[in-house]
């Protein structure tokens, strides 16, 4: 099992040189991720938000091993044909570091959907998300990508340079413990990313379910993480047994200080 800290940019954690200075920090304490919460809003009390991706461009420029990424980017709210050049760029600047983490998003956290006039329904969001995956990956290759779709069109272009992981850069999908829907998606991926985990005996379902979804989508032998996010203070190693191949050290979105995170980074990744 690999750790990683994941961590909402909110008020102290807002502050782009405090990120930076964390990064570097579990860098050298032996962490293997740092990942950001992608939010534009959140629920009282959060008053300062910061964007992850300019973040995560700090980050890749400080650090030289430790994998980087959004976790989670609703991509309905966010242009597929911009999402490559941005995600190929970053890659490319991290020397092939970057996990896309991808999602559907709530409103139910801040109102930062209906607040900004996006997409609410969500099943439309989740064409949204499906076809926008289909673009991104297809640009990835190289290839000259020609999709009209309900939502997104792409009138035969290509997207180069390509990223430097290959095929491309690495996709988790996000879902909920019992929702079946993110996982089928995640199989076609190569990673299931989850939150608000009852208990470990999940993961270990979980963890069965996705050996037969990827066998569906022919996909069997490829690689495939299982990232589970757990309150700060929760015992991992019950987790890896079950199947987890990431612990993701999750934070208050409120109230959460650089110096507790600090501490978290002292006590070290798991072994």
């Amino acid at each position: 099992m690999r750790s990683a800290l994941f961590i909402p940019p909110f008020d102290d954690l807002a502050d782009l040189r405090v990120l930076v200075d964390l990064a570097v920090a579990a860098e050298d304490a032996g962490w293997d991720g740092f990942f950001l919460w992608d939010h534009i809003r959140w629920r009282e009390p959060v008053v300062d938000v910061a964007d992850p991706w300019i973040a995560l461009t700090a980050v890749a420029v400080a650090t030289e091993r430790i994998r980087i990424g959004p976790m989670i980017t609703p991509l309905a709210r966010r242009r597929p044909a911009k999402v490559v050049r941005e995600t190929v760029t970053l890659d490319h600047l991290s020397g092939g570091r970057l996990t896309l983490g991808a999602g559907l998003a709530s409103d139910s956290f801040g109102a930062e959907l209906s607040i900004t006039g996006e997409e609410l329904d969500d099943r439309v969001r989740a064409e949204m998300l499906d076809e926008s995956l289909s673009i991104i990956t297809r640009a990835w290759t190289g290839e000259r990508v020609a999709h009209r779709g309900k939502h997104y069109t792409v009138d035969s272009m290509s997207f180069l340079p390509r990223p430097v992981q290959r095929p491309g850069v690495p996709v988790w999908i996000a879902g909920f413990p019992g929702n079946v829907r993110p996982m089928r998606r995640a199989a076609r991926h190569d990673g299931f990313c989850t939150v608000n985990l009852p208990h470990h005996d999940a993961v270990a379902e979980m963890a069965e379910q996705l050996v037969g979804m990827r066998a569906d989508e022919g996909r069997s032998d490829d690689a495939f993480d299982l990232a589970v996010a757990l309150d700060v203070g929760t015992d991992p190693r019950p987790y890896e047994k079950a199947g987890a191949t990431w612990w993701l050290v999750g934070f208050s979105p409120s109230g959460t200080s650089a110096e507790q995170v600090r501490a978290v980074i002292q006590d070290g990744p798991a072994t």
